[in-house]
């Protein structure tokens, strides 16, 4: 028998943190998941939702609180879905994501024993984000521009946010002014009706800025006098773009992207190496804990100079490209042909030549290139959120590296591949977290899996 109710309210002591960073407590061994809460506090929880084995509580008085509890600096951010533990203190954000990271090896992979090193964070945790996404919408006071909610898609309206670059935010503010001085109608999800669906801003290296308009429409209407005030406003504005998505999903960008001004590209720097990043580009939203997290994967690679690497979904070719100096040779495969093209054109403009870029599935690609006498030294994986599949793993194997260094957005699936690579014979050593997204729940990480004697 469930012990709560819909709409009464419970006292709950708070245990953890889910992976949405919402505390974890229980009501007479039941579990109830409080947005806001904390450990080691004790809360009154009114229940808004309930299932068969959990509950959502919303908290409606602190009785006892957490010594880490801070004081969110955000204006928006009880509403807002962008930040989730912006009420807990910065250094106890580094110890809860390796915490998170140790959880999920132990509960998810049965893996003990790995060498987990404390999350490496930032000395500024704020306005780290280059690149900002924003939906459109309306409300009774007009047309909104800013971040939704969370676990909806009601549009928070703002003006600023503290984990974007700060020159984001003056563009923000000039293109709601543009969005109602030259009548671009917001896209309704619900009728399919309008026109603008969201609006992207990239601040790359020395300055460059990239603004892209997301339409369902073909044609960006006033787009000479968007163009116009834009640049008047920001001269520094090196790119504006108009991205086309006219389908009726959630997806934020279309396949079809063209330059209304400037270039198609702006560029980006890790280390003394250049990168040129498209509107539909891949590249680490925190520039300088890219160049941290790139780092420990060349450290945990252990290279000699003499290595053949393959770098897996190597995207527009950031880190086969990092490496490439420390290696003999790189191959980077990607399924995403564009993100090739891309690789390819940051290959030659730092004039690395020991890099070959292949568009295609890795389950392919690498048994073809293995069957043509290549033979990977090291692996290096930075998968999507969702993990590998089993068979790319086991395509990995078969190559039978000596090292593979997976990089991971998502501890859950991390857990999951790394307990499937050590029924391969590759063992995990050691893992480094990064903090890559400061008040948010999300962890980057480095895993070290070598082939077992």
């Amino acid at each position: 028998m469930i012990p709560v109710e819909i709409n009464k309210s419970y006292e709950i002591e708070i245990q953890d943190l889910n992976i949405a960073g919402e505390g974890i407590g229980k009501f007479k061994g039941f579990t109830i998941f409080v947005e806001g809460a904390l450990p080691d506090e004790k809360v009154i929880a009114h229940i808004v939702q309930l299932k068969n084995n959990y509950a959502i509580g919303r908290i409606l008085k602190i009785i006892k609180k957490s010594e880490h509890r801070t004081e969110p600096i955000c204006p928006v951010y009880n509403h807002c879905g962008g930040c989730q533990l912006q009420h807990l203190s910065y250094s106890e954000q580094l110890k809860w994501k390796r915490k998170k990271i140790l959880d999920d090896l132990e509960r998810i992979g049965n893996l003990y024993d790995i060498e987990i090193f404390d999350t490496i964070g930032m000395k500024n945790p704020f306005h780290y984000r280059n690149k900002m996404q924003f939906p459109v919408g309306h409300s009774k006071s007009g047309i909104i521009v800013g971040c939704y909610a969370r676990g909806s898609h009601k549009i928070i309206d703002t003006d600023a946010c503290i984990i974007q670059k700060e020159v984001i935010d003056k563009i923000l503010c000039s293109v709601k002014k543009a969005i109602n001085l030259f009548n671009l109608t917001p896209y309704d999800e619900d009728s399919h009706k309008g026109i603008l669906r969201h609006v992207m801003c990239r601040a790359g290296a020395d300055g460059e800025l990239m603004v892209v308009f997301v339409t369902a429409t073909k044609k960006l209407p006033n787009a000479k006098n968007v163009i116009k005030f834009l640049r008047t406003k920001h001269p520094d504005i090196t790119s504006i773009q108009q991205n086309i998505q006219t389908y009726h999903n959630n997806v934020i960008l279309g396949r079809e992207t063209k330059a209304l001004f400037g270039s198609s590209t702006i560029k980006e720097k890790i280390k003394e190496i250049q990168f040129s990043i498209s509107a539909r580009s891949f590249f680490q939203v925190n520039t300088s804990q890219a160049e941290v997290l790139y780092r420990i994967a060349l450290d945990f690679a252990e290279l000699t100079g003499n290595e053949v690497i393959i770098d897996a979904y190597c995207g527009i070719g950031t880190i086969a490209i990092f490496l490439s100096k420390f290696a003999h040779k790189v191959y980077g495969i990607e399924i995403v042909n564009t993100a090739i093209i891309d690789a390819k054109k940051n290959a030659k403009e730092n004039k690395i030549k020991n890099v070959e870029f292949i568009a295609g599935d890795v389950c392919k690609i690498i048994p073809q290139i293995y069957s043509h006498g290549i033979r990977a030294d090291v692996i290096v994986v930075d998968p999507p959120r969702a993990g590998c599949d089993k068979k790319v793993l086991e395509t990995f194997t078969k190559m039978n590296p000596s090292r593979i260094i997976y990089v991971s957005c998502n501890s859950s699936t991390l857990a999951r591949d790394l307990t499937i690579l050590n029924d391969l014979n590759y063992i995990t050593k050691k893992i480094q977290p990064v903090d890559m997204f400061p008040f948010t729940s999300h962890v980057e990480s480095v895993a070290q899996i070598i082939k077992k004697a």
